[in-house]
């Protein structure tokens, strides 16, 4: 645990009762805090109270009065489509509202680090699409490699449940714009910005304001090495606001488009080829095409972006390239889950927008598309172009009809998960990818988008089963 100091006998409100919230308060009692918790969900409060914690109802006109600071969890609405009415309370009290990647930031480094040899650091991704496959793979490279490294945030432990680092240790938190946007301490080693692309946009106010919050994590984090994808406007943007000059080689830029070139640090991919070049020269390069954990150009930017991180914490690209060639893969993230008759079935439930499922469709080819779900703000018009390797497309949700209509692709209109699945099954052939990448949310059928890929998996290897009996 990460023991949250600086509010010594203060009493703290935490808003949101979940993973992270209550990992907070955890936290905040053993620094010495009295946590107030609030949930509006009373099964979370009753969670919380069997723990020893008090709750007590925040929405009251007086609620704020004694709170040193009120910390919320991600996924509670701060500023954009409207506040909670427990923040709105707090902004009027003027009590500081903070999160949990604020606390751990604040935190983390002790007094016992006057001890270290080398300080542990910690290595911050961010981006639309990525960032999940990014951080692990950065957590696989180290642990190789055989540093010691913890992998947290928006991917398996939360920030605060990590274990006080030792000597030398790197902590690897994939961030999302939710927790990005309202840390009061945003103090990374290293950054990485993997891409932008539209998502959570009323959450954030439009896409100026879901990139100004990815944007936090370097113009208020101040790292000393950022790793930026160049590909998009945003990108570039960042990566000119954050370099001092054109040989700059605090920046590291990373490309899947086209070779970089110039006296600074960069990092790209082209025809499965990675490639560093450091002051106009080459440093390194490395074949990603038979990397089977690594499939598809949006991977190769995966790779670009972790190998430029661990370069900045001074692996040598050897050992890099050696433990790209052992990386498993994400779970719901261009995941193989089966093989059969020639036939390849690919669960991509990650592939919850457009940009993301464009990529997926753009890693394989004669692929049968299974699609649909609870569309996003925006439309499927980006798919457009994205879909020519697509033989078939058999569409799933509750407005499966209309999501269909949008495509440019045969489609089938299944609904639910098992008839898509048994169809794609039914009409694959040798050479074809059965590929789940939904391109839409997961809440129209299912409780998040990793029961989505579970379904998926289970009713492919179920069809296979019988085909095989």
């Amino acid at each position: 645990m990460i023991v949250v100091r600086g509010y010594e006998a203060a009493r703290v409100a935490v808003l949101g009762l979940g993973r992270s919230g209550l990992s907070a308060a955890r936290s905040l009692r053993a620094g010495g805090a009295e946590p107030v918790c609030w949930d509006d969900n009373a099964e979370a409060r009753r969670t919380a109270e069997a723990e020893g914690f008090t709750c007590s109802d925040l929405n009251r006109p007086d609620a704020f009065g004694d709170i040193a600071a009120l910390i919320v969890s991600p996924g509670i609405p701060h500023l954009y489509p409207a506040p909670h009415p427990v923040v709105a309370a707090a902004f009027e009290a003027g009590v500081p509202v903070d999160n949990d990647i604020g606390l751990f930031f604040r935190s983390f480094a002790t007094p016992e680090w006057d001890r270290f040899d080398t300080p542990p650091r910690v290595v911050a991704v961010t981006g639309s699409n990525g960032k999940s496959t990014t951080a692990a793979l950065i957590h696989h490279i180290l642990t190789d490699g055989g540093r010691r490294a913890q992998l947290a945030g928006n991917i398996g432990r939360g920030v605060l449940d990590l274990d006080p680092p030792e000597d030398g240790d790197v902590v690897v938190l994939e961030l999302s714009s939710y927790q990005t946007d309202l840390a009061r301490a945003l103090t990374p080693d290293v950054a990485v910005f993997t891409n932008l692309s539209p998502d959570h946009l009323d959450r954030h106010g439009g896409i100026g304001g879901y990139f100004a919050a990815k944007r936090r994590l370097f113009a208020e984090g101040g790292p000393d090495r950022a790793v930026i994808g160049v590909d998009e406007a945003e990108g570039a943007f960042l990566a000119g606001q954050m370099a001092e000059t054109p040989a700059d080689d605090r920046v590291i830029r990373v490309s899947v488009t086209r070779k970089l070139t110039g006296p600074g640090w960069q990092v790209f991919a082209r025809k499965g080829y990675l490639a560093e070049y450091r002051k106009g020269r080459q440093a390194g390069s490395v074949d990603l095409r038979d990397i089977a954990g690594l499939p598809g150009a949006h991977n190769h930017q995966n790779a670009c972006a972790a190998y430029g991180a661990c370069r900045a914490l001074g692996l040598a690209p050897r050992a890099i390239e050696a433990a790209l060639r052992t990386y498993p893969g994400l779970p719901h993230r261009s995941q193989i889950v089966a093989e059969a008759g020639g036939v390849v079935y690919v669960n991509d439930s990650k592939a919850t927008n457009v940009d993301s499922a464009a990529k997926a469709l753009s890693a394989f080819s004669r692929i049968r598309w299974i699609c649909g779900g609870l569309e996003k703000e925006g439309g499927l018009g980006a798919l457009k172009g994205a879909t020519g390797a697509v033989v078939k497309a058999y569409v799933i949700g509750r407005e499966a009809a209309a999501f269909a209509l949008q495509l440019d692709v045969e489609t089938e209109i299944c609904t639910t998960m098992a008839r898509a699945v048994a169809r794609a099954v039914a009409e694959a052939g040798p050479g074809d990818t059965v590929l789940l990448a939904p391109a839409a949310s997961s809440f129209d059928q299912y409780d998040n988008f990793e029961r989505r890929g579970e379904d998926f998996t289970a009713r492919v290897r179920g069809a296979l089963g019988r085909a095989g009996g």
